[in-house]
């Protein structure tokens, strides 16, 4: 019988719920059990696709296309599985679901509520992954904070779920702040966010609490009487060096064997060695190496988003870890370079550059300009989605001397465009369906024998996960590789352009794919790998250019 966690949040959201799920996830698969995850976002969005990166982080892309909130990225990371996207639940869904059965009459003329219809269909969608895999744990978050008007159907749902037999523990994750004026950490709000949810009808079996430091003994003591609960079920969640050091930190709390035997589970052989020993290592990596990103996706009001290149920021680490250097990011705001063209020399302060992905205009020249200063400046260059669209802009523009040649998602009217509408995006475009209906997923690309990115991957077939609308025009490839520019990948009928590199750079590839989905703390991504140890040489050489000018 398949055994559900459900993990609620309370007092604030970004508190973590994402690395928690993921981090209880990873304890209980290293001591030997199958697991999986779902995420319930209650926004009536059917998914994420539409959603500004800078209102709600990064979109993360399954293997069979869905769109998704990006924390499936980090279950997907942790755990090193692939979740498909029916694991991600929204209200938009549930909402449309029930719907369309009452349009179609499947409700046999019974007056269709909020209670039992909605929370039936949200049941059917919990239990299906039990359904179709052999699974010992499905772990399920539930977005937002309970006291939300927008998931009380959620809570709800998953209530009934205990009361009807299924095997159920919950999870309650808080904050527990520390006043200034006070010095003190206080414990009351977690005690009302869990009076909130017992007057849902649900009692959290754990409490997880979010703090600076760790909990001492009598903030634990606090939260178990007001929140009935046993003691030695606060888990102390302080911050730490490392997200991935959070299933350790779980683990010292004895968090899974405490997990086992609420469900009346025996515990079996744990493998948490290799764990341990990556944690250690990347601890203690001395030599640093510095990567710029270039992006657009930084503004919030008056704070900066990280969260709209997360993955990207996790593939660069996980690479650097894997050469034995300690990841430097380095924000760069493409906008900066076109008020201030000079500023594109600060570029040779980094040992890499990463154009990301992205949609829209804003930004757009400056990411044009940096691809032309890193490319006749010999500064390692990678490029994802939208950053090979740009460098096939830049070369056409400033090497193939095609004057004004750009994407047409930028200039409807270039007299070159190098960049064009994939041909069945046409109609959906002018039909305005934009919702997951962009090229999304895992396809495969064919690779020419002897390339960089050949090397890389080890392969002459591989398979990447994509999301965008526009691709490279085949009636400008013979040009652009007349020029020099050399199309290492493509699609396996040949017409679409999937990776790119100059052969005379120390590096510079791009992919119109997002490898980043793919990369995992244990098995990085070839393309960040092989990025990463070009930058490394980069600044290796500048290192020993720097000594011998001291000398």
């Amino acid at each position: 019988m398949v055994n559900y966690i459900i993990v609620t949040g309370g007092v604030v959201s970004g508190l973590g719920k994402g690395i928690t799920t993921a981090s209880v996830g990873k304890i209980l698969q290293l001591h030997g059990y199958n697991v999986t995850a779902m995420k319930i976002d209650p926004y009536i969005n059917c998914d994420a696709g539409t959603l500004r990166p800078t209102e709600h982080g990064e979109v993360w892309v399954t293997e069979d296309g869905g769109e998704i909130d990006q924390d499936l990225g980090h279950y997907e990371r942790f755990l090193d599985i692939n979740i498909p996207k029916h694991h991600n639940i929204t209200s938009g869904q549930v909402y449309g679901a029930v719907i369309e059965k009452e349009r179609k009459g499947e409700y046999l003329g019974k007056t269709v509520q909020p209670i039992p219809h909605v929370t039936d269909e949200i049941k059917k969608r919990v239990r299906r992954p039990a359904k179709e895999g052999k699974f010992d744990f499905v772990l399920v978050e539930i977005g937002g904070t309970v006291g939300d008007y927008e998931n009380v159907l959620f809570f709800e749902a998953v209530r009934q779920m205990k009361l009807e037999g299924d095997k159920v523990i919950f999870i309650h994750v808080t904050y527990v702040p520390v006043l200034d004026a006070l010095g003190e950490a206080k414990t009351k709000p977690t005690q009302h966010s869990v009076k909130l949810l017992r007057e849902i009808g649900i009692q959290p079996d754990f409490i997880v609490a979010r703090s600076d430091d760790p909990l001492d003994i009598v903030r634990r003591e606090k939260i178990a009487l007001f929140c009935n609960i046993h003691e030695d079920d606060v888990i102390s969640d302080s911050n730490i060096d490392h997200v991935y050091a959070v299933p350790l930190l779980f683990e010292e709390q004895d968090l899974c064997r405490k997990i086992l035997k609420k469900l009346h589970l025996r515990k079996d052989v744990e493998d948490i060695k290799p764990w341990k020993e990556f944690i250690t290592n990347i601890r203690n990596l001395d030599t640093a190496v510095t990567i710029g990103i270039v992006g657009k996706y930084f503004d919030i009001g008056t704070s900066k988003l990280s969260d709209s290149y997360i993955s990207v920021i996790e593939a660069v680490k996980h690479a650097s870890w894997a050469n034995n250097l300690e990841p430097k990011i380095q924000w760069i705001d493409s906008k900066d370079f076109e008020d201030n063209p000079t500023k594109l020399k600060t570029l040779e302060s980094v040992d890499g550059i990463i154009i990301p992905g992205g949609f829209g205009l804003s930004g757009i020249q400056g990411k044009i300009d940096a691809i032309k200063y890193v490319r006749e400046h010999n500064i390692p260059f990678l490029g994802l989605c939208l950053g090979m669209q740009l460098a096939v802009v830049d070369y056409a523009q400033h090497v193939c001397k095609l004057e004004g040649a750009h994407s047409k998602e930028v200039n409807k009217h270039t007299r070159y465009p190098v960049i064009d509408y994939i041909p069945e995006q046409v109609n959906i475009l002018q039909e305005s369906r934009y919702g997951a209906t962009m090229r999304l997923g895992s396809y495969p690309a064919v690779i020419k024998k002897g390339t960089i990115v050949n090397k890389l991957y080890n392969a002459t077939e591989v398979t990447e996960r994509h999301r965008h609308r526009y691709e490279v025009n085949p009636e400008y490839v013979e040009t652009l590789e007349k020029c020099g520019l050399m199309f290492s990948g493509h699609s396996p009928d040949g017409v679409l352009m999937e990776f790119l590199e100059l052969p005379d750079h120390p590096f510079f590839v791009a992919t119109q794919a997002h490898p980043e989905f793919k990369s995992r703390p244990l098995k990085p991504s070839p393309l960040f790998n092989g990025f990463i140890k070009a930058a490394a040489k980069k600044k290796e050489y500048i290192d020993k250019t720097a000594i011998k000018q001291l000398a």
